[in-house]
């Protein structure tokens, strides 16, 4: 793939986990990669240049978005739209303020990033969108993750119908769709949750975070052109299996 040697990338959520591997890979492939996390020690940890935003915040998101313009001669070539919580809650006990937090970071956080980096990239006929999905929700479900699940299948709602509207004028928009990712979320969820998800991978292997990164690198390359509308499952084969064996 050609080098991403003078493309400008933004990832939100870059301050940890899968977010800031993917700020790795791309930088790693040349792009100047500006990080975007609600945290400010977790994204100072990630890369020079950071942004503390909350992308709930359209206003926060599009200053963002501006910086990196000032800074960059005006261009924002690729957007990857990582940020999102994983938290967990029965459907019975769930609260409408659970829900709307998961909803507002996960779904609302991406069309925020999506409006505010999309003027340069209409402006220029260019640009690379990634939504970080999941299979959980689109392919899977998990108790204790409704709204979670819930979310990552209207960002490929969100995905599909933006990729038709921006189509014509030189934007892609694509997810990739992670199964279980060695991150500190993933540390967080108990060792019984933990072996139960490692039992389901055919590889008997969680993904490195990196692994995710070059999804999206993929998606983000200039050679990925005629790709739209489209999704990348990377799970070590977790939705294959037919049975529970």
């Amino acid at each position: 793939m050609q080098s991403l040697t003078d493309q400008v990338a933004v990832v939100t959520g870059a301050g940890q986990g899968i977010g800031r591997a993917v700020a790795g890979v791309l930088a790693a492939e040349g792009a100047a990669v500006a990080v975007a996390d609600v945290e400010e020690d977790r994204a100072e940890r990630t890369a020079a240049e950071l942004h503390v935003v909350d992308v709930t915040d359209r206003a926060a998101v599009e200053a963002m978005a501006n910086a990196v313009l000032a800074e960059h001669g005006g261009r924002i070539d690729i957007l990857a739209a990582v940020a999102g919580i994983y938290p967990s809650a029965p459907i019975g006990e769930m609260t409408s303020a659970e829900w709307g937090r998961v909803m507002d970071i996960n779904v609302l956080g991406a069309l925020h990033a999506m409006q505010a980096c999309l003027p340069s990239m209409r402006l220029r006929g260019y640009g690379r969108i990634v939504l970080m999905s999941s299979i959980t929700g689109p392919i899977t479900g998990q108790p204790g993750y409704g709204h979670y699940g819930a979310s990552k299948a209207a960002m490929l709602g969100l995905m599909r119908s933006a990729a038709v509207e921006l189509a014509p004028e030189g934007v892609t928009v694509n997810a990739v769709m992670p199964g279980n990712v060695r991150t500190e979320g993933f540390a967080t969820i108990g060792p019984d949750h933990q072996d139960r998800m490692l039992s389901a991978i055919p590889m008997n292997r969680l993904a490195e975070p990196d692994e995710i990164g070059w999804a999206v690198r993929f998606f983000a390359s200039a050679e990925a052109a005629y790709i739209t509308g489209q999704t990348l499952v990377v799970d070590g084969g977790q939705v294959l299996p037919e049975g529970n064996d």
